[in-house]
């Protein structure tokens, strides 16, 4: 539904003034700003007509008018100005980031930890996931009696490494079996394909070598499912418990976080640009009074991942989208420069 310029120009100051305040805003206040000479009956009439339209919501008896997530997505999506971070933000996203390291999380972690800073946030990355990553490398690790490390590194930049028990010690020629086993059927391999079939065909032709190799095995498989689904990197989590909207909810946000699974799935359906979900269009109860701003990078040209930024409802929509646009850029070019894209 389209609203008059009249009731546009009212619900866009509401917005950015509570924004800005957090305090409801009255008609008496808005006839003083307004550009030009509208009477407060006027505007009140026209704050009334927003409300029962569903823009506006009243938060208690003679109070002033709040944006409703109604009012917020209109606004977004005819009302909101762009902006441009300004050359100080761009230096702090651009110079903060890691840029000599090969690993995609650690580049990912940085880039969390400057929005949340930045914008009081919390903000969560999605690990590179592609159906079509393969294992580029594995190495074997003696780490003494009966222990060896797994080092899985796959086409992505990923590396996965565990520590595994061996029910002997790791002997020369049982080094080069694992080497044997890991270039012919794990290395360019897509790690998806790695699953309990086939490790049951490699066990069963191991013959007498099959109890000694298998939990060697075992971990490799570990390794390669664990890079078959994303994993959630987040930072600031803790940021928008200062938020007023978010209090006695900090176990219920907390379990969000750890959880993973429903980010996960908020994340998944990140589409082109930066999108931003309001309240339930999430999809999730834990952020039924929260905003979710998502925007996808990239790795070899191809979308890997997604940066987000989650907080209240009310937030500063401009400046955060175009802060977090900026920091995919980014990343997609820390990435580009690392050799991965």
């Amino acid at each position: 539904m389209e609203l008059t310029s009249r009731k546009e120009k009212i619900l866009g100051l509401v917005v950015e003034h509570f924004i800005a305040t957090g305090e409801p805003v009255g008609s008496k206040f808005l006839s003083d700003i307004f550009d030009t000479a509208i009477s407060s009956a006027t505007i009140r009439n026209e704050m009334s007509d927003l409300s029962v339209k569903g823009y506006l919501e009243q938060p208690y008896t003679s109070a002033g008018r709040i944006p409703s997530q109604r009012g917020y997505r209109y606004y977004i999506d005819h009302l909101m100005r762009r902006y441009e971070p300004q050359p100080s933000e761009q230096y702090r996203m651009l110079s903060g980031l890691d840029r000599t390291s090969a690993q995609p999380e650690k580049i990912l972690e940085d880039a969390c930890a400057i929005l949340a800073d930045m914008t009081g946030c919390a903000a969560v990355a999605t690990t590179p996931l592609d159906e079509r990553t393969t294992v580029s490398r594995i190495e074997l690790i003696p780490l003494g009696t009966n222990n060896a490390m797994v080092v899985l590194v796959t086409s992505t930049g990923v590396v996965k490494t565990t520590v595994c028990r061996c029910y002997e010690t790791v002997e020369m020629g049982d080094a080069e079996l694992f080497y044997h086993i890991a270039a012919a059927d794990f290395t360019g391999k897509r790690a998806a394909e790695l699953n309990i079939p086939r490790l049951q065909t490699i066990a069963a032709s191991l013959g007498d070598k099959a109890l000694a190799m298998s939990p060697l095995l075992v971990s490799l498989y570990a390794l390669a499912s664990s890079v078959s689904d994303c994993e959630l990197i987040s930072r600031g989590e803790t940021n928008i418990l200062r938020h007023r909207e978010y209090e006695g909810r900090i176990h219920e946000l907390t379990r969000l976080f750890h959880s993973g699974t429903a980010l996960k799935n908020v994340l998944r359906h990140t589409g082109d640009g930066v999108n931003i979900r309001i309240g339930r269009e999430a999809g999730c109860r834990e952020l039924m009074d929260s905003s979710v701003l998502a925007v996808n990078y990239e790795i070899n040209g191809q979308r890997a991942g997604a940066l987000s930024l989650i907080g209240p409802m009310r937030m500063d929509y401009a400046r955060y989208t175009a802060e977090l646009a900026f920091m995919s850029r980014t990343v997609s070019e820390v990435f580009k420069e690392a050799g991965q894209g």
